[in-house]
């Protein structure tokens, strides 16, 4: 497999929301439906409400996967939403994102959405296997949500640090915890996301129209190797790996899934 396999069928939509004031759910459903253009296959929200976290996910569209009973029990302040369509793994619901899992050390709920594809994935798999990782189903994506869950360190960066070292390729991520969302971007910047500021809160979505859609205020995009952690204190990023002195953003993702 080549360092980045560009074929035209790699896109999946990312969104999150860290909006206490405001209704999460439904916003996170409007930014997917913003972003169906980037997978029609799967589609998944989960919540934190007070640190319990909730998750619907459905196979086919962002409308047919969700109803207004679906909408109602995902209450929460953070919400996490993913599109997919298949880039390593089969298709099939096990593999519909977010992903849950749960903290090595604390227990606590760990969710992700994920942009990408790994180049180490066969490798990843095999160690944590031999650690005695349990997977639920056969996308890359969860590879990253278990080895976040057993990262060492007292601190998100070390964390991050310990988790970018080890993933190999292409991944633009959104992550819940309890109380905070993070966006990570890799470090070459191969997927893109953006962050957006609502009055009192924060959107991150892989596209800019997912934003315009919701009438959020575009900021800026995530820069490749960055970790920007939103949470009650606000916005922060640090960088826990080396960025390259050089970019590699897919070119399929203007010619085939962005919208102009």
């Amino acid at each position: 497999m080549p360092p980045f396999d560009d074929n035209p069928h790699e896109a999946c939509g990312v969104f999150g929301v860290y909006g206490p004031d405001d209704d999460v759910a439904r916003l996170t459903f409007y930014g997917l439906y913003a972003l169906q253009h980037r997978g029609q296959e799967s589609a998944g929200i989960a919540t934190s409400n007070n640190g319990e976290f909730a998750l619907r996910t459905g196979m086919g569209l962002v409308s047919q996967v969700f109803d207004e009973e679906d909408l109602a029990f995902l209450r929460g302040e953070i919400a996490l939403g993913h599109t997919r369509y298949s880039t390593a793994g089969g298709s099939m619901e096990c593999n519909a994102q977010p992903i849950i899992v749960r903290d090595a050390e604390s227990d606590a709920p760990i969710a992700l959405a994920h942009n990408g594809n790994l180049t180490n994935a066969e490798v990843l798999r095999a160690d944590l296997e031999a650690q005695g990782i349990v997977f639920d189903g056969t996308a890359d994506s969860e590879l990253i949500a278990h080895l976040l869950a057993i990262a060492p360190g007292g601190t998100w960066e070390e964390r991050f640090h310990y988790v970018m070292r080890r993933i190999e390729g292409a991944y633009s991520l959104a992550i819940m915890t309890r109380d905070t969302l993070f966006a990570v971007r890799d470090p070459l910047g191969v997927r893109p996301l953006c962050i957006g500021k609502m009055e009192n809160g924060w959107v991150v979505a892989s596209e800019s129209c997912a934003l315009e859609h919701l009438g959020v205020p575009f900021v800026r995009d995530v820069e490749p190797g960055e970790v920007v952690q939103i949470d009650s204190a606000g916005l922060r990023s640090f960088k826990p790996v080396a960025v390259p002195n050089r970019e590699a953003a897919c070119t399929f993702e203007y010619t085939y899934f962005a919208r102009p």
